[in-house]
């Protein structure tokens, strides 16, 4: 067993699980992306590019540091390695990363529109406001800055526009909780706008402690890394 086969094997169980519920688009596709850090930190476990995740085994899994540099791969990294790296770097809170192109999420995406606080569990989960992240080509260093740029509000879930959403977490499960978590907020967001009423949002003061509790997260993971 390879020293990196742990995280192998659960970016591998994540991207299968995700597949196969649709957050990837289709179940036989190749959209979207998965990756987890490693250890203390300085490398990750990402999904390869254009391979059918049902046709992917732990071995498929690649290895790189968060420059975007390949460590140990028997297959090119996704094109949106950068994507990741870039998050890594940012936010150190962060320690998994979910891509997808699911369906309401990606409504969102394509009315330009972001989610606001609608919900205690999301808004606490989540963040006060899911914001769009601006058009940049797959894999470009256009949409890794346009990424970077939105890291600061400690957020856990971004829309990305034209492209699908980022979801992010402590680990891999709330990772993907959050995936799960933006699109049922979305879903019944796009429900509520339907009906042509208007749509309530939480009070400032529940939207302000939900800011505080994130930043406060975030300082905490910054301190812990900062002493590593």
């Amino acid at each position: 067993m390879g020293k990196y086969d742990t995280y192998r094997q659960a970016v591998l169980e994540a991207s299968l699980w995700l597949s196969q519920h649709g957050f990837f688009g289709s179940i036989r596709g190749t959209g979207g992306n998965v990756s987890v850090r490693i250890e203390a930190g300085s490398l990750m476990a990402v999904t390869p590019s254009s391979i059918k995740y049902h046709e992917l085994v732990t071995e498929d899994i690649c290895i790189v540091d968060l420059n975007g540099d390949v460590v140990e791969a028997k297959r090119a990294p996704s094109v949106e390695t950068g994507m990741h790296a870039v998050i890594y770097r940012s936010r150190p809170d962060v320690n998994a990363v979910v891509h997808t192109h699911q369906i309401f999420g990606s409504v969102f995406a394509l009315v330009n529109h972001p989610i606001p606080a609608l919900f205690d569990e999301v808004s606490f989960t989540l963040g006060p406001t899911v914001e769009i992240v601006p058009y940049g080509l797959s894999g470009s260093t256009d949409l890794v800055n346009n990424v970077a740029g939105k890291l600061s509000n400690n957020a856990n879930a971004y829309i990305i526009q034209n492209h699908g959403i980022i979801a992010l977490g402590k680990d891999l499960d709330r990772a993907m909780l959050a995936a799960e978590l933006l699109e049922k907020v979305a879903h019944i967001y796009c429900l509520a706008l339907a009906t042509g009423k208007a749509v309530t949002m939480l009070p400032v003061e529940t939207r302000e402690m939900a800011q505080g509790m994130r930043s406060y997260e975030a300082a905490e993971a910054q301190k812990k890394r900062d002493k590593e």
